[in-house]
């Protein structure tokens, strides 16, 4: 990146956090070179690059001035209309090919499917860890090798009580992060062969546990404002050919769905009515964009039908790999599960984990994680607006990290997702979320993974291709 491109997107991301408003008179030329010891020539190319954005003016005599946003508001995508036929799946080898792909350092990773670890309180993790180790008997390496760390699994639950959720330590068992948890759960409750619902579009992950376990997919219609269609849901329970649902009510990869409440409580119901089991993947919960964190369907299931599955991977740290699952009547079997795959977690990240949630901060770090979140949201969202073609319908999600964008039918995100790495950015194609490989014209972008001016760039650097494709098209 230019320095006048590297100013222009701090100036404009200035502008959408509303720390410039509109009106604002922006530093002269030469106050902001002396600042910012750069040319005058630079600062003027950074002015004229906002210019052309439309977010900035030049007053004859004046100076330069934020402008009000110009941007039609871009519209949502509508209900996915998938075939409602059940398919044997086989996208493991795409997932792979495309993942070491994206993996290149040189690129904006926006086809990521984790934050910046710059958001996470690594170094106190790593304290914390030190001190954990230190404190830790001997005996406690090997005492709760298979549930996990009795500490860190009675903090959980203390969490799921202050949420509103029935969840007793005895039933919280630790895995190697969610994954580990949601395959675990999936393997409890099914046979090769058997049917499992699925949102349309859906996370690539369980596509690959259905895969690997010779099991069949039916992906039901899903809405990006109220989530998988329980009409269509009630159909497929109804025909008695489904053996459990795995769905993701909480700011759904790759959607950002956020199921209302109200369905929640419809969709608990329903696999009550029909006692089909739930595997709920919750790992995006805690990082909803506002005021009250929504309840998960575990919340609405007293006859315990819901396996709750969540990480630490998402909010706080990654690397260490610590998921766990709230598995109520399928506990023993997911315990003899983990003992014939894995037999345990690792006990420091563990450890660690719990000295960090002993000590407190851990929701005030969720808080300004959130805030960040919620921001560059916006920051990506504007970028699509400025440099995408007109029609690019784009979800608003209300939490999590990813953006769903639809883009014109002879777009081809597999080809774009190309033409992107060359460019220096990482992006995710539609292909990948989906039984039969559909939503080819669709990607997912993660605006969590860069600091908000790279966002900008890379955003803009997307939009640009996507015109290109466009024009090649006319």
């Amino acid at each position: 990146m230019t320095q006048y491109e590297q100013l222009a997107d701090e100036i404009h991301a200035l502008i959408r956090s509303g720390s410039l408003r509109v009106g604002d008179k922006l530093p002269s030329v030469r106050l902001c070179s002396e600042r910012r010891k750069i040319s005058q020539s630079t600062v003027f190319q950074a002015y004229y690059l906002l210019e052309s954005r439309g977010v900035i003016q030049a007053r004859p005599r004046s100076g330069y001035y934020v402008l009000p946003r110009l941007q039609e508001p871009l519209q949502g995508p509508g209900t996915s209309r998938p075939s409602l036929t059940s398919h044997t799946v086989a996208i493991n080898d795409l997932v792979v090919e495309i993942l070491n792909l994206s993996r290149r350092k040189d690129v904006v990773p926006l086809g990521s499917a984790f934050p910046d670890p710059a958001l996470f309180p690594l170094d106190r993790l790593t304290r914390c860890m030190g001190t954990a180790l230190r404190r830790l008997p001997p005996h406690k390496l090997i005492e709760d090798l298979t549930t996990g760390h009795l500490r860190l699994r009675q903090q959980i639950a203390q969490r799921y009580a202050v949420d509103g959720v029935r969840a007793e330590v005895d039933e919280i068992v630790i895995t190697n992060g969610a994954m580990d948890a949601l395959n675990l759960s999936l393997q409890a409750v099914t046979s090769p062969g058997d049917l499992v619902l699925l949102e349309a579009p859906t996370f690539y992950a369980p596509l690959q546990a259905i895969e690997r376990l010779k099991l069949r997919a039916l992906q039901l219609p899903t809405s990006a404002s109220e989530g998988v269609d329980l009409a269509a849901l009630e159909s497929a329970l109804a025909s008695g050919d489904a053996k459990a649902c795995w769905f993701m009510p909480n700011f759904q990869n790759p959607l950002g769905a956020l199921m209302p409440e109200g369905r929640k409580q419809a969709l608990a119901a329903l696999l009550a009515r029909y006692q089909v089991p739930l595997i709920e993947d919750d790992v995006y919960g805690d990082l909803y964009a506002g005021t009250h964190k929504p309840r998960p369907i575990k919340a609405f299931d007293p006859e315990g039908w819901v396996i709750h599955c969540a990480s630490f991977s998402k909010t706080l740290a990654p690397g260490y790999r610590v998921g766990w699952v709230a598995a109520g009547r399928w506990t023993r079997a997911i315990e003899r599960l983990k003992v014939m795959s894995s037999l345990s977690a690792s006990v420091p990240p563990q450890a660690a984990l719990s000295d960090y949630l002993a000590q407190g901060g851990y929701d005030l770090h969720l808080r300004r994680l959130r805030q960040t979140l919620a921001l560059q949201r916006d920051v990506m969202i504007d970028a699509i607006a400025e440099s995408f073609p007109l029609g690019t319908r784009v979800t608003r999600p209300q939490g999590g990290y990813f953006l769903w964008l639809e883009l014109a039918p002879h777009i081809d995100a597999l080809a774009l997702m190309r033409q992107a790495l060359q460019a220096g950015v990482s992006l995710m194609p539609g292909q990948l979320f989906s039984a039969d490989q559909r939503f080819a014209h669709c990607i997912r972008l993660n605006f969590a993974a860069a600091p908000a001016h790279e966002i900008t760039r890379a955003t803009h650097v997307l939009g640009g291709l996507v015109r290109g494709m466009g024009a090649g098209q006319g």
